[in-house]
């Protein structure tokens, strides 16, 4: 496939601006982080910056059809051995900076993704305009935990749903302990 200029809307200084680039960025990217959604390819590079939104779905089609991924009925896209080749010898042509920081960004978009299945967090705005969190925590199909929080505002609420995402399972050890500590 021909190379063609990138669209660089969202894309910061050294990122990438070609197709070819981007699709052996993706290559590289399954290979070493795969399986993986095409949501999480996006929050990565998307987070990172290094890649245009459109550009992500564009490229990802294209070495799909050409073979070098493949995605199964869960979405979760692997490398095969054309692919691996390619990842081999030519993913090394493009900046280390890039692909550490792609690795680096596309592994804590599946960190968080695994995170969201077990701490959840929703937000329902009250008619006073303030917030309620609801926070959980899920384990085998079943509710382990669940607290409801009153927040000010809306942002506010965001953080705190982002950050129970984040640390759940600290606050419920933290929980845990202190209800379960003996009293001197």
């Amino acid at each position: 496939m021909a190379e063609r200029d990138a669209f660089t809307a969202g894309v910061r200084p050294g990122g990438l601006n070609n197709s070819t680039e981007i699709r052996l960025l993706l290559c590289y990217l399954v290979q070493h982080s795969g399986p993986i959604t095409q949501q999480q390819l996006e929050a990565g590079l998307m987070d990172a910056q290094l890649v245009n939104y459109f550009e992500i779905g564009s490229c990802l089609d294209d070495i799909k059809r050409q073979g070098l991924v493949q995605q199964d009925g869960d979405g979760q896209f692997t490398i095969t051995e054309k692919g691996r080749r390619v990842a081999r010898e030519l993913a090394y042509d493009l900046p280390l900076s890039v692909r550490e920081r792609a690795v680096a960004a596309v592994v804590k978009a599946q960190l968080w993704t695994r995170k969201q299945a077990e701490y959840s967090a929703v937000i329902s705005e009250r008619t006073d305009g303030h917030c309620t969190v609801r926070c959980m925590i899920n384990r085998l199909d079943e509710k382990l935990f669940c607290l409801e929080l009153g927040m000010p505002d809306r942002l506010t609420a965001e953080l705190v749903k982002r950050q129970f995402i984040l640390k759940g399972n600290e606050i419920y050890q933290l929980l845990i302990n202190k209800l379960t500590e003996d009293e001197l």
